[in-house]
């Protein structure tokens, strides 16, 4: 395949970035952006967006847009990969710095009861009494749990518009129901919270 005939997945993430070469045969370093990098490990084909300012050496040809992975594997904090496209180390050089998407059509399902990030962001939240508390605009991880950043705008008394941000851990206590199918997250939270 050409790489001009490449078209990208229109539900494309964005899960690591091309960090160096590995080895002399053209194996490439990628740093997850997920501690749990399956994503990366259940496709067989990354799309790689080059970085604004190229970080390797200057490629012979133009950068591919696409890799068909033969071989993937942890390797301490990173993941250490080989592609069909990518004969040599200077190939693999030149890719430092571009960001690597897989379609989310491909990740692993789920456990019941747990989330891709990425399908949590945008959700509406509302509480027990209806209430809506705003929309999922990022998580955060503390080491123990992970916590909604939920934001909601709001009109002060001026008429001027307020971004007013919730931090909710995302843990039972607080999570009453996630409802991927209806896009909205019950929690027990107030508005005054």
């Amino acid at each position: 395949m050409l790489d001009d005939e490449v078209v990208w997945p229109e539900d494309a993430i964005e899960v690591g970035r091309i960090v160096d070469a590995w080895g002399i045969k053209g194996g490439i370093k990628v740093l997850p952006f997920s501690s749990d990098p399956q994503a990366l490990f259940s496709s067989r084909r990354w799309f790689l967006r080059p970085p604004e300012k190229p970080m390797g050496p200057k490629a012979a040809k133009p950068l591919p847009t696409l890799l068909r992975i033969t071989n993937a594997r942890e390797q301490g904090d990173v993941i250490v990969a080989t592609a069909q496209d990518v004969a040599d180390r200077n190939a693999a050089e030149a890719l430092r710095g571009c960001s690597v998407f897989v379609s989310r059509a491909s990740f692993p399902t789920a456990d019941v009861d747990e989330y891709y990030w990425i399908d949590l962001i945008g959700l509406a939240v509302v509480n027990r009494e209806g209430q809506a508390l705003g929309n999922v605009a990022d998580l955060l991880d503390t080491g123990a749990h992970s916590v909604l950043r939920v934001t909601q705008v709001e009109t002060d008394d001026q008429g001027r518009s307020l971004e007013r941000e919730r931090l909710i851990p995302f843990v039972a206590a607080y999570i009453d129901a996630v409802s991927l199918e209806q896009r909205c997250i019950t929690v027990d939270w107030g508005l005054d919270f």
